[in-house]
């Protein structure tokens, strides 16, 4: 993502942005700024952070046409593609925390053992500082606005970087964002390889990354330095097994869910593991729903986007060159044209597990089909490999569902369904081990970026702690031991601020 390109363009928050003296700023002033601005408070009051929001929202409606000819200039994303999984996606992170702010900031009592009443004690979420996003080229929008929408209504100041490989989303998300944020409390920052390693070098509270693996570990690497916490949103080979069910329905849930955005989603099913005999229909099953989708010719249909670039491109049309060279493949579709940078919706049959198209996230609309024995070697499969974003499971028994839950090992979970579940506020969306660590959306978002910090108070007008200080004589440590400071059972209780305590 943004580590990746050599472009050399200077940093710059916006146009718009200057110090005065018609300089825009650099980097490390607007890491001041922002830091400054964290330091007064800017955003803690319930009221910036809904006003923000609110302006957010105006930006993404205001803003619309803007960020769709960007998307369409970027990705050939289809209108309708764009609303459902970047601005409108966004839109509704928006609304849900609205909705929900005032609940997310309230404080929450604790129980207090007997030893150490009268006492009250709360947890209270407070904005952790000055966050970094970074976000990526396949979801310009969404996956750099909707972790903002977090880090906003807990109270944070934030430093956006677009990513460089989306240029025309990265320029129309600099323009609007002064537009309509208050500039202390958020920043653009465009460019390239040389921005991202600038501001990877300074102290930030939190880190949100959207990428690549390799990428990630730099990330992680440079937060390190600062003992800075990351959240890492970094995909995988989400794997789709079809085990029993209505099979054409899963042919074209699969497809559905491969083909957005050309196959450049990190939650895509990257490749399909049929289960058992009778599935020697599946990749017609599938196929037949790419044509229903976009035609025989996906290249003339309106709803089919492109590859990002020509590395990219090439990168995948190295994998369809490799199926066609081995006679063991079968390869359904598999055309391409450089100068649009078009990759028909591909299915490569009988891929070997060791292929190079199996090593590697695919990241583009080429779908391996797998053949396994029975849902264990499925599983084993898949538990062999790093873990991914998400594993789906096709089938309507629930004895299958409840033995893929508990043994795969997975960002998230889903059942005869692809992608849905990153489209729903109320669950966290975050990977686990080499697909990445940390999550957001909705409260999960608001948790991220805040810090459940701890406030306990206790009264000095009579000293009850004195059974606990020295000297420990037989009786006081026998008395002492008896209470279990941890516990949460009879012996506590729950004492609220403002009670008064009793004596």
């Amino acid at each position: 993502m943004g580590l990746t390109s050599r472009r050399t363009a200077p940093p710059r928050a916006s146009k718009q942005h200057d110090d005065g003296v018609g300089r825009a700023p650099t980097v490390r002033d607007v890491h001041v700024q922002l830091r400054d601005a964290s330091a007064t408070r800017l955003m803690h009051t319930r009221r910036m952070r809904a006003l923000q929001l609110k302006a957010l929202g105006r930006m993404l409606v205001e803003g619309e046409q803007e960020l769709l000819d960007a998307l369409a200039a970027d990705l050939g994303k289809p209108a309708v593609e764009a609303h459902l999984t970047e601005i409108d996606l966004v839109k509704h992170e928006v609304d849900f925390a609205l909705l929900h702010l005032s609940e997310w900031m309230e404080a929450h009592h604790a129980k207090i053992p007997m030893l150490l009443q009268p006492a009250s004690a709360k947890t209270e979420p407070q904005p952790k500082g000055a966050i970094l996003i970074i976000g990526a080229w396949n979801y310009p929008v969404q996956v750099l606005l909707g972790p903002l929408v977090g880090a906003l209504a807990a109270g944070n100041v934030a430093a956006l970087k677009p990513s460089e490989l989306a240029p025309a989303t990265s320029a129309a998300i600099a323009r609007l964002v002064p537009r309509y944020l208050d500039r202390r409390a958020v920043q653009v920052l465009e460019g390239g390889a040389d921005v991202s390693a600038e501001l990877l070098g300074l102290e930030w509270d939190h880190i949100c990354f959207t990428g690549s693996q390799r990428v990630g570990r730099i990330v992680a690497e440079a937060a390190a330095k600062h003992l800075t916490p990351v959240t890492l949103e970094l995909g995988g080979k989400c794997p789709a097994v079809v085990l029993d069910g209505n099979l054409h329905a899963a042919g074209r849930r699969i497809a559905h869910g491969k083909i957005l955005n050309a196959g450049q989603t990190c939650t895509a099913p990257d490749y399909v593991l049929a289960v058992g005999q009778g599935m020697e229909k599946l990749p017609e099953v599938i196929h037949r729903a790419f044509v229903r989708f976009f035609g025989r010719d996906a290249s003339a249909s309106r709803d089919y986007g492109r590859i990002v670039n020509r590395k990219a491109f090439d990168r995948l049309v190295g994998f369809i060159e490799d199926a066609e060279i081995d006679r063991s493949v079968r390869v359904i579709g598999g055309g391409y044209d450089a100068e649009t940078l078009y990759i028909e919706p591909t299915i490569l049959v009988g891929v070997d597990p060791e292929a190079a198209v199996m090593q590697e996230e695919i990241f583009g609309p080429i779908l391996p089909i797998l053949t396994v024995a029975s849902l264990d070697e499925a599983m084993r499969f898949i538990n062999a490999r790093p873990s991914p974003l998400a594993a789906y499971l096709f089938s309507e028994r629930p004895r299958p569902h409840s033995v893929f839950e508990d043994q795969v090992r997975a960002g998230a979970i889903a059942f005869n369904v692809c992608n849905m579940h990153a489209a729903v506020s109320t669950l966290p969306f975050g990977g686990v081990g080499a697909s990445g660590m940390g999550n957001y959306h909705g409260r999960y978002g608001f948790d991220t970026f805040s810090q459940l910090r701890p406030v306990f108070s206790k009264t000095a007008l009579v000293d009850t702690l004195k059974i606990a200080y020295p000297p420990y004589r037989k009786g006081k440590t026998r008395v002492v031991r008896s209470v279990n400071l941890g516990s949460a059972g009879r012996q506590d209780v729950d004492v609220k601020p403002g009670d008064k305590p009793g004596m």
